[in-house]
């Protein structure tokens, strides 16, 4: 009777082992079809994105792909101080704020390095003003707030400073240019560099710019 129970105890042990390396076996291969699935996907949202950009790329190629070169520009100048005179020797110091304005018309931002603006009187720099390293977003103006002081000091002797200003007008310039890259669907990115040239005149009288053209 001991060895009937013996054998079946044996039997049935065996069974057990028997299902636990089926089941063992069953849920390696159901992991293994997991990550063939998940692998199976990624490839498939990778083939979809690749097809969504060629589909771009050749319907709008024309005009979100163009990539235009942003504009520089001066805003408004708001005289707050100026000095000035005519007397020997000619002078005048004066200080302003205005706004630099990067304007991006294309369909991706604007990423630009760190730059500066001079500005000048009959070619000589009297003073630079920063540009921080910054970034115009798509169809936008980024607006940098700055603050200039200048003054005649730096004029050799010989200018015209005098007759000027007993012209009443303060005629001054400014130059700037910064380059970076514009950025379209993430993967394309073209270098471009933007440039500016202002004429700026100051009416003594009134102490006001009276005329600013950028090109």
């Amino acid at each position: 009777m001991a060895e009937k129970n013996q054998q079946a105890y044996a039997s049935a042990n065996g069974y057990t082992r028997s299902n636990d390396h089926e089941s063992i076996g069953a849920t390696f291969q159901s992991e293994e079809e997991q990550k063939r699935q998940k692998r199976r996907k990624l490839f498939m949202y990778i083939g979809i994105f690749i097809v969504f950009q060629i589909i771009v790329m050749t319907v709008f190629g024309p005009t979100v792909m163009k990539v235009k070169t942003p504009k520089l520009r001066l805003g408004n100048i708001d005289v707050q101080t100026l000095n000035f005179t005519s007397q020997t020797p000619p002078s005048f110091d004066m200080s302003f704020t205005t706004e630099i304005r990067v304007k991006n018309t294309n369909f991706g931002p604007y990423k630009y390095d760190r730059s500066y603006v001079t500005f000048l009187y009959q070619g000589t720099p009297l003073v630079q003003v920063t540009i921080p390293k910054g970034k115009a977003g798509r169809r936008s103006t980024e607006k940098i707030g700055a603050t200039a002081i200048l003054n005649s000091k730096a004029l050799p002797s010989v200018s015209n400073l005098g007759s000027d200003l007993d012209s009443g007008v303060l005629k001054l310039s400014s130059q700037a240019k910064i380059s970076g890259k514009v950025e379209l669907m993430f993967v394309m990115k073209k270098k471009k560099t933007a440039e500016m040239n202002c004429s700026i005149e100051v009416n003594l009288a009134t102490k006001g710019v009276q005329a600013l053209e950028c090109k």
